[in-house]
């Protein structure tokens, strides 16, 4: 028995990414594309705080809403603060919103869906009928009421935007899990005395890794852009944080005068989710069973 467990283990084990997906993956121009932007913005992240050229929180009134320069880039903000400098810092603050919002829907979202899709019946009922729930409200609806009643805060801002991703994730992994329950290694994993939490830990969830990678990819860019949303409504982070949406609203006011305070946070904001969007489906194109 314990010779026939270990040949089901080793035919049912899956590398993440093998050779053949890396390789498709590299071949996709677009996708490439997609990482360099994801990387840039990761490692402007990563050293703003040695690269910035200014001091991203200092203002200097006599060069308020001054265009791009030799000496300030990307120009000033109302304020007189470097544009340059503020919007590398707020690439940290946006590229945390995002991975921390998803990391919250990933874990409840994956939770829900593998629970539902495995064991059907009143679980797969209450389960799926919160989720129909939640996704009943228009998504930044519901993000907005959220950080509405918890208070305005960088926080909050997280915690609704990986509230409203968990039905993304639940529905993706529970139809992912209803398929896979009925392979035959399944079965076989049942026969040989496999309980559910084996099952669940061994089989089932190594198998709707690829599936949440790629949905997680551009979940970062959706999450990216609510946060912008927010920014911009002035109920996500605080005024004084370099939020790329935060930039943009206050800027707003002298978009006829000085268009550089708004236009620069939006390129940002468009690029980064351009980089996540390309890179998604170029991961989605190399993980797909199909091209193997």
């Amino acid at each position: 028995m314990a010779t026939t467990t270990t040949a089901i283990e080793a035919n049912t084990t899956r590398p993440l990414i093998g050779y053949g997906p890396l390789r498709r993956l590299m071949r996709a121009p677009m996708a490439m594309v997609g990482l360099a932007i994801v990387l840039a913005f990761i490692f402007t992240s990563l050293t703003a705080d040695w690269i910035a050229p200014y001091d991203y929180d200092l203002p200097d009134f006599s060069l308020a809403r001054k265009g791009p320069s030799s000496e300030h880039l990307l120009g000033n903000d109302e304020i007189g603060r470097d544009m340059l400098s503020r919007l590398m810092h707020g690439a940290r603050i946006s590229l945390s919103i995002g991975l921390t919002s998803v990391a919250i829907g990933v874990f409840f979202g994956v939770i829900m869906g593998v629970l539902s899709g495995y064991f059907g019946g009143v679980t797969d009922l209450v389960i799926m009928r919160f989720i129909d729930i939640m996704l009943a409200f228009p998504s930044i609806l519901l993000a907005i009421m959220m950080v509405a009643f918890l208070g305005p805060s960088l926080e909050n801002a997280m915690l609704a935007i990986g509230v409203i991703s968990i039905p993304v994730y639940a529905r993706l992994v529970r139809s992912s899990t209803l398929t896979i329950k009925e392979e035959s290694f399944i079965e076989a994993a049942r026969a040989l005395g496999g309980n559910h939490l084996f099952i669940l830990g061994r089989h089932i969830l190594p198998n709707v890794v690829a599936p949440i990678i790629v949905q997680s990819t551009l979940q970062i860019a959706a999450a990216i852009q609510a946060a912008a949303a927010l920014g911009f409504l002035g109920i996500g982070a605080p005024p004084d944080v370099p939020e790329w949406g935060n930039m943009i609203q206050k800027g707003r006011t002298y978009i006829i005068s000085a268009p550089h305070i708004v236009v620069f946070p939006g390129l940002a904001t468009m690029l980064v989710v351009l980089g996540f969007s390309l890179l998604g489906d170029g991961l989605r194109d190399a993980l797909d069973p199909r091209l193997k």
